[in-house]
């Protein structure tokens, strides 16, 4: 029987090969095109194969070298993550950008195992900044940047 000696690249492994297969068999619906003329499929069927493939060595390797275990999923930091990208996708419409981002960012704040308000706050605002100066001013997306109450 063969033993795996290294829990944590084997998982890693499968989920590597599992993850491009997907975006290869996804693509397979789309254009291939060539290197000189890309169709939609090549870019994820060229990065799926690649990511298969390094899958395939990360799984291999869990055989042959030693290597950790695989700890807990952290099910607090999945909860705030989670809860936080939807609270801003739901939200994003009617509080607008600003109040979004504050959200998410002080949501996500929590998953962590230190939460320091005043950081969490400076990191908001310069966050906020960047994001609307980037996305709403540079890029010129139609994100509304405050409520609709607020007009």
């Amino acid at each position: 029987m063969i033993k795996i000696k290294s829990p944590k690249d084997f998982w890693a492994g499968l989920m590597f090969i599992a993850f491009g297969l997907f975006f290869v068999i996804g693509a397979r619906n789309y254009n291939l095109g060539s290197a000189a003329r890309m169709g939609p499929a090549y870019f994820p069927t060229i990065l799926g194969g690649l990511m298969a493939v390094i899958g395939g060595i990360v799984f291999f390797r869990s055989f042959v070298a030693k290597g950790g275990k695989v700890s807990p999923i952290p099910l607090r930091l999945f909860f705030f993550i989670t809860l936080s990208l939807l609270l801003f996708g739901y939200l994003l419409e009617p509080i607008g950008l600003v109040l979004a981002l504050a959200l998410l960012i002080v949501v996500s704040a929590f998953a962590g195992h230190e939460f320091g308000l005043r950081e969490v706050l400076l990191l908001s605002v310069l966050l906020i900044i960047l994001s609307v100066l980037v996305f709403a001013k540079g890029l010129g997306l139609p994100f509304p940047l405050w409520p609709k109450f607020l007009g």
